[in-house]
């Protein structure tokens, strides 16, 4: 017999409502949740294919311990066991750096990954951390910190009152919306032309975006910052610059004013290949408009100016007036935030707080850069030990990260790694031990990290919709019982980590005099969280202390879990609202315009207006039916459009001999693959594309699907040397390549 179940759907960061059709415990169907408060019954393929990608048969059932070199199948016991003995020796006689972390883009998509990673990072004490944002997001977060105090204080576009929106390197039609978290997005998109909106899209690729744009401009791919820094001199030189109310919380308008003065359209128009007359009317209409906002995503970031471009993109919005106010770029706030504490000065952000070993790169948001895991732990130097053990959580690097090759020799020269991963993949295969989380629909589920992205401010949570099976083991508890074996406290009960963190928690708020509890006894308020397990008691305390929150009783009309739970279909809590000074943690307390680390980057950015530029250069791109490597192997997202294909105008293939569905050579600093052609005038002459994710032909796998048409892997042609070199984000658009047909004498 049949039945329904409510679930939020994790396979990408629009965060859909799901209604799941469940046979006995096995999910069977999937359709957007109608009564969702926030995607309203939208759906996606990914989202509709939810039972095939949860009931997958290369999904890892049990533990893999290796064992006389191989990895065979192991109890819980045994496993955890084996993590112990295989990390605490390395902490011990080579110290904590020693022992390297990995968080994949999975971890923001899971409650376990949101509250478990930072307490092992804690534990293990290891500065030697990388995640996907260093292949992704990381300028962001940078030109956040710097202009506003606060890496994590990201404003999204107002899509549901914006009047004019300009999106750079972004395509959400098929990513569904990248640190900005909208339900339906092409449906927010069409509604903004429909009320007579402008949409501009900017991008070296006619993208399913860019065709619904009223204008597209096919930009020179790495020229981003080039153009935004041009519209902002426009704005300066032509009197356009109105803050509007946030003028009072802004600083260093004439010092920009100066640094900018040279980038003008003329002078960029080359380096862009973009009309310097366009250029102009693309900052005049951006001051005209009522209310506008500029969003730029991983096309403005993955560049050799990414933390520039992505600084700029909220420069625009300040100048015109959009930081802060409704249809323009606003600061969302969720349920989960720390309480709001005063507007006034804060601690600042800083940068290169520590460097790797080897090439010395800054730190950024307490990371370092992904493209130097592999010298990291194959290259010695004086400064410290090389990495000698990894845990990986939901990481597949060699396939995520430059220059695969080396890092699948490095990862074997390891003297131990653990791996938490429902499939053995190009990246597991190398682990000894494997500890394989359940499938999503055996999971709980909230969003921490998107709700505070996303474009309407609302709190929903789902409970397991199919209990876990025997033998399976819950995802946060496989987090806890990694963090007490890693650090030394193996055998524990692995709700000491959950009490842990209530206990510093609540302790910490008590003592600050803007919290509810201030002054109040910590030990009564943790007896006071509902909750079934640890991880929904941590849930119902974020809640309670929330800017939304109950206060443990001081607002009774307040947030908590058992107000969440009643409400299956979440909680509205309405439009994004203006923030400014609350937001900002500078040291001065205001949007600080000019940061030095930005001024000192600019003299690279005018070198980049003279810069050569001949030659074919690479971008990347992803298909709807897909998120970076995880979706491969179910047979319904893969096929049709979502092939690992080498798009190729027509006139640079018929100057090279390449005919459409034979295949290419590509080379680049890292390596060369062999792709099929795909002849379109989708991407600009001079340019070629490889989708991310790809190169499923590694020996050792558990991936029937996906190793049946295993694609390229386009990082290959990386040699992880170029980066922005202020978030230490690798360069993965604009890439030099040469191509020739496979044919081809």
């Amino acid at each position: 017999m049949s039945r329904t179940a409510l679930r939020i759907c994790p396979l990408c960061e629009a965060t859909c409502g799901l209604t799941l059709t469940i046979e006995g415990t096995k999910v069977t169907g999937a359709r957007g949740d109608r009564e969702d408060v926030f995607s309203k019954g939208f759906i996606c393929p990914k989202g509709a294919s939810f039972g095939a990608v949860d009931g997958d048969p290369d999904r890892l059932r049990t533990p893999l311990v290796r064992r006389d070199g191989e990895l065979r199948e192991a109890t819980w016991e045994e496993a955890f066991d084996a993590v112990a003995v295989g990390i605490r020796p390395v902490v011990e006689r080579y110290g904590a750096n020693s022992v390297g972390v990995v968080l994949g883009n999975p971890n923001v998509h899971t409650m376990a990954g949101a509250l478990y990673p930072p307490v092992l990072i804690a534990g293990l004490g290891t500065r030697s951390l990388f995640t996907a944002s260093t292949v992704d997001q990381m300028p962001k977060h940078v030109s956040s910190g710097l202009l506003f105090g606060d890496a994590g204080a990201i404003p999204v576009p107002d899509l549901d009152h914006t009047d004019h929106l300009l999106l750079i390197g972004a395509n959400p039609l098929e990513s569904n919306g990248s640190l900005c978290t909208a339900a339906d997005f092409p449906g927010k998109l069409k509604a903004l032309k429909a009320r007579g909106g402008a949409l501009t899209v900017i991008d070296p690729r006619r993208t399913r975006t860019a065709r619904l744009a009223d204008r597209h401009i096919p930009i020179r791919p790495g020229t981003d910052a080039l153009l935004l820094a041009a519209m902002t001199q426009v704005l300066f030189e032509e009197s356009l610059v109105d803050l509007g109310e946030s003028a009072p919380h802004v600083e260093g308008l004439d010092e920009l004013a100066e640094a900018i003065r040279e980038f003008t359209p003329e002078a960029v128009a080359g380096a862009c290949d973009v009309d310097a007359a366009l250029i102009r009317a693309l900052a005049r209409e951006l001051a005209a408009a009522p209310a506008a906002a500029v969003y730029g995503r991983i096309g403005s970031c993955t560049v050799p100016y990414g933390t520039l471009a992505s600084w700029l993109v909220d420069v625009l919005n300040i100048l015109t007036g959009n930081l802060d106010r409704p249809g323009g770029a606003l600061f969302p706030q969720a349920a989960t935030d720390r309480t709001p504490r005063p507007a006034g000065p804060g601690h600042g952000f800083r940068l290169a707080r520590w460097h790797s070993r080897v090439s010395r790169h800054p730190e950024a948001k307490g990371e370092l850069p992904l493209s130097a895991l592999a010298e990291e732990i194959d290259t010695a130097t004086d400064e410290g030990e090389p990495i000698r053990a990894l845990i990986a959580v939901a990481a597949n690097p060699v396939l995520s990260a430059p220059d695969g090759d080396r890092l699948d020799k490095a990862l074997d020269a390891l003297d131990f790694m653990v791996s938490v991963d429902p499939y053995l993949n190009e990246t597991s295969r190398h682990a000894d031990v494997v500890l394989p989380p359940p499938p999503p629909s055996q999971s709980p589920h909230h969003d921490f990290a998107f709700n505070a992205l996303a474009v309407r401010n609302q709190v929903r949570y789902t409970r397991p919709a199919v209990p876990l099976e025997p033998g399976r083991m819950a995802e946060t508890e496989i987090l806890a019982r990694l963090t007490l074996a890693a650090t030394g406290m193996h055998g524990a009960d692995p709700g000491a980590v959950d009490d842990l963190v209530v206990g510093q928690t609540l302790g910490k708020a008590v003592e600050e005099p803007h919290s509810p509890v201030h002054g109040r006894d910590p030990r009564e308020l943790a007896r006071q969280l509902t909750g079934d397990t640890g991880p929904e008691r941590r849930l119902d305390m974020m809640l309670r202390l929330g800017p939304y929150g109950d206060g443990f009783g001081a607002r009774p009309d307040g947030l908590n879990l058992t107000r969440l739970l009643a409400a299956p279909h979440g909680i509205d809590l309405g439009p994004l609202r203006p923030r400014l000074p609350q937001p900002l943690k500078t040291r001065s307390g205001r949007v600080e315009l000019l940061p030095r680390p930005i001024a000192d980057d600019l003299p690279r950015l005018r070198e980049g207006m003279r810069r050569s530029t001949d030659g074919l250069v690479l971008v990347g791109r992803r298909h709807l039916r897909s998120n970076n490597s995880w979706m491969h192997n179910v047979p319904a997202l893969t096929g049709g459009t979502n092939r690992c294909t080498l798009h190729i105008h027509p006139e640079d293939a018929e100057r090279l001999g390449v005919r459409d569905g034979e295949p290419v050579r590509v080379k680049g600093a890292g390596g060369e693959v062999t792709a099929p052609a795909e002849i379109t005038d989708g991407v600009r002459r001079g340019v070629v594309s490889l989708p991310h994710g790809w190169g499923h032909d590694r020996p050792g796998t558990r991936l029937s699907h996906a190793s049946t048409d295993p694609g390229v892997n386009v990082n290959q042609l990386l040699d992880g040397t170029l980066l922005d070199p202020l978030s230490g984000n690798a360069v993965l658009n604009g890439v030099p390549v040469e191509l020739a047909a496979v044919s081809a004498p």
